[in-house]
């Protein structure tokens, strides 16, 4: 009798465990599973479990019921449940008393069918809870990750995909790429969007069109960044149109913006491919707003630029024919500009500018040190003349340079243009030396930053 009770609940425990292998839960989560299971059947047959042990090895699958009865007076049990008679329970220990509290095993199939039965559909039924849960806090977790799937069906407002553990997942029409069109059988890479419990079923969506996609591509093809020597600070998306992205190197060694081009564009180049052909500009981030504002319009060369904090808002000047670039086809370069650096961009036409021919402060390289121009640069100024027409104090307050350093720099900028046009911009030369004037040692200060 005690062999048969033990031999069909340890074929019912390894037919459980050949469903964990294809369900993926562990043994301590099935055991626990289990042991609940038999617990929510006796107390439903019973009216109570609470003196019921339901003991299963996790090694060898051997499981056992065992039940706490109470020792009362032959003829006196008044719940099978909880009591038995002291005859019956010295048939099970020779020592058993009165009062005592004997352990008795039980046969589950005793039970009948019915209890079978029961026990099944329980199992089943929180083996399936389990595995909604588990695919839901495993894919919440991989959000925003890369994963690659198989298309197995197109509809017109989403496609099914399924991945390589056969876990279906939603690509809907909005997070598609435009230009993205699709068979059954293409495999498609796509980041983890979202994950939600709905009618208590888990609907894992995906999205070709999230900032986070660009990202794990970067990831993918750059050795760099995936190895965190380069960092993606921001991203700014149009999809299948236009991108911008800034990244940041944490080694002097490393230009950020060529390791992810790549030589002649060979990393860039696969990721714009996959992106059905958005076009990727890649710049260096920098925490200096006016600078960083400056690299975001990129290929349009700015002018000037005034910071109005109230509203992030920049005001950009520049020369009209530079106007068309900053802006872009349908206004995307403004747009991804104005999302990449956090700050409303307006777009103003230098007239000044145009009517007057003007020199970019880089033309200098060869007479200025490179330190002190991007000095300037950094605080707004881009052109010799938007230097020359701004009060000498303001100049040596926002560069923190020194007041011969200025002058020298003002000294030469003023030497390419006639007088009538310094007069024209309110250039004013009185408080400043003349290049000639300034001695070997000031000409030096101004070649050398200082340790």
């Amino acid at each position: 009798m005690a062999q048969k009770q033990s031999k069909s609940p340890l074929r019912m425990a390894e037919t459980l465990a050949e469903f964990k292998e294809l369900k993926n839960i562990d043994k301590a989560t099935l055991v626990s599973v289990l042991t609940d299971s038999f617990m929510s059947v006796l107390a439903k047959m019973f009216g109570t479990s609470e003196n019921f042990t339901v003991i299963v090895n996790e090694d060898t699958g051997d499981l056992e019921i065992w039940r706490a009865l109470h020792i009362v007076e032959d003829g006196m049990v008044s719940n099978p449940a909880l009591e038995i008679g002291l005859s019956k329970a010295k048939e099970l220990d020779q020592y058993a008393d009165l009062g005592d509290e004997i352990n008795e095993e039980v046969d589950f199939l005793s039970f009948g069918r019915r209890a079978i039965l029961n026990l099944g559909q329980i199992v089943s039924s929180k083996l399936k809870e389990l595995e909604k849960e588990t695919l839901y806090n495993k894919f919440l977790e991989k959000t925003g990750h890369l994963i690659s799937a198989e298309v197995y069906q197109v509809w017109k407002r989403e496609t099914l995909l399924v991945d390589d553990e056969g876990n279906e997942l939603l690509l809907p029409k909005s997070e598609q790429i435009p230009g993205d069109y699709f068979h059954k059988g293409d495999t498609v890479q796509a980041v983890i969007d979202r994950v939600e419990m709905l009618n208590n079923q888990v609907k894992i969506y995906v999205s070709r069109t999230s900032d986070n996609f660009l990202k794990r591509l970067f990831e993918l093809n750059v050795p760099e960044i995936a190895d965190g020597l380069i960092t993606i600070k921001r991203v700014a998306r149009i999809p299948g149109e236009r991108a911008k992205m800034a990244v940041e190197s944490y080694d002097d060694r490393i230009d950020p913006v060529g390791a992810c081009v790549g030589m002649n564009g060979s990393r860039i180049r696969s990721i714009v491919r996959e992106l059905r052909g958005e076009n990727i500009d890649v710049t260096t981030y920098t925490t200096n707003t006016v600078l960083f504002i400056q690299r975001a319009l990129s290929p349009a060369k700015v002018t000037s630029i005034d910071i109005i904090p109230e509203g992030s808002k920049a005001e950009v000047y520049l020369r009209p024919e530079e106007v068309p670039m900053a802006i872009g086809k349908n206004a995307s370069n403004i747009k991804l500009a104005s999302v990449l650096t956090g700050y409303q961009i307006e777009v103003f036409r230098d007239i000044e500018e145009a009517s007057e021919e003007d020199i970019y402060l880089d033309e200098f390289n060869d007479e200025i040190e490179e330190w002190i121009l991007e000095t300037f640069k950094n605080a707004g100024w881009i052109t010799a003349k938007t230097v020359l027409s701004t009060p000498r104090a303001e100049l040596i307050s926002k560069t923190d340079l020194e007041e011969s350093t200025v002058d020298t720099v003002l000294s030469i900028l003023a030497e390419e243009f006639e007088q009538d046009e310094l007069a024209e911009i309110g250039y004013n030369p009185s408080n400043t030396i003349s290049v000639k004037e300034t001695t070997e040692e000031e000409n030096s200060s101004i070649q050398e930053p200082e340790n």
